[in-house]
């Protein structure tokens, strides 16, 4: 939603970060709220500022990347493949979204997609494999815009021109890459400020429309959603603008996403805009107020540290979670 993406709030950060978070040296004090684990060693993180970053040693060292196009542009959402192949969206109004390229691990970047509606706003991208993948905006002409490639990122199609209509004044939210996810090879589902979930079982070409116990608002809304396999995943929200504000902040589907549960037990403690999942059935959820993990599928939280993130991202055990002020850190030992 391009009030958040643009405008959204400061939040104070503790000095002490817990047991569970080891800071990383960044050395950037850009805003970050893009984030992708490709394992153990590897990550990609992007941000304000036209900041890019990339580590191949676990996050002993982050390296800058060279910035496509212009500095000052704010890089949300983050997808690699290794630590050479990765694309990276910038957000804003207009021809400001834009989708860029790299092959040789950030030294160069290609320009694969422009925005040219000037009512368009791109939010987030997913993939499935390094050739398929979607591209997430924000409503224009009363639909949620949904671009699909089947070539890596090289160009890029609007499908699901069909799909239901969005509620007045609904979008989505570019608060960390994550309002869009995928699973398996054919489905996918975003979030919406309307509180609501869109699933897709053909690579985004058809959606249905779901309600969550999360409410929604200009400033509140699903913010963050995770797949386990076909049936099982989380969604995770609130509102920026009260991050205590009374919950639901989180919700839970057994069914691929047509209904949602609230927490049965103790759920998150405030608005949460990252959720990401650990082997079995754990996860963490990061937001400006701290963090939460669940080990039963999103059933119940409990509190795991009180210091704020923006996103966070997983490969296998092996996870980072990123946030003001170039703040980096990574979960474990």
């Amino acid at each position: 939603m391009r009030r958040f993406g643009l405008f959204a709030l400061v939040w104070f950060w503790g000095q002490a970060v817990p047991a569970q978070w080891t800071p990383q040296p960044s050395g950037t004090t850009a805003r970050l709220r893009g984030l992708c684990a490709v394992d153990d060693r590897t990550a990609w993180a992007s941000g304000a500022d036209g900041t890019i970053l990339l580590t191949t040693d676990a996050g002993a060292t982050w390296r800058r990347r060279p910035a496509p196009d212009a500095e000052d542009r704010d890089y949300r959402d983050i997808q690699a493949f290794d630590d050479r192949s990765a694309l990276v969206l910038a957000i804003g109004e207009g021809e400001k979204s834009r989708i860029f390229q790299t092959v040789d691990g950030g030294e160069t970047w290609a320009l694969r997609h422009v925005n040219r509606d000037a009512s368009g706003f791109l939010d987030a991208i997913a993939f499935w494999d390094r050739d398929h993948g979607l591209a997430l905006g924000d409503p224009v002409g009363g639909r949620f815009v949904v671009l699909a490639t089947d070539d890596g990122g090289e160009s890029w199609t609007r499908v699901g021109l069909d799909m239901p209509e969005a509620l007045p004044g609904e979008g989505a939210f570019a608060a960390s890459g994550t309002c869009l996810t995928v699973q398996g090879n054919r489905f996918a589902w975003f979030g919406t400020g309307g509180g609501r979930v869109f699933r897709s079982e053909d690579r985004g070409r058809s959606w249905t429309i779901h309600t969550t116990p999360i409410h929604g608002g200009p400033s509140a809304g699903v913010f963050s959603l995770a797949f386990r396999d076909a049936d099982h995943g989380v969604a995770v929200g609130g509102d920026y603008k009260d991050a205590t504000a009374p919950g639901p902040f989180a919700a839970f589907t057994n069914d691929g996403g047509r209904t949602w549960s609230a927490p049965s037990g103790e759920g998150p403690a405030g608005y949460r805009s990252g959720v990401a999942l650990l082997p079995d059935a754990a996860m963490i959820a990061v937001g400006p107020t701290g963090a939460d993990r669940s080990d039963d599928a999103g059933a119940s939280w409990t509190r795991f540290g009180d210091d704020g993130f923006h996103a966070v991202a997983f490969a296998g055990t092996s996870g980072w979670a990123v946030g003001e002020d170039g703040r980096i850190a990574r979960f474990g030992k």
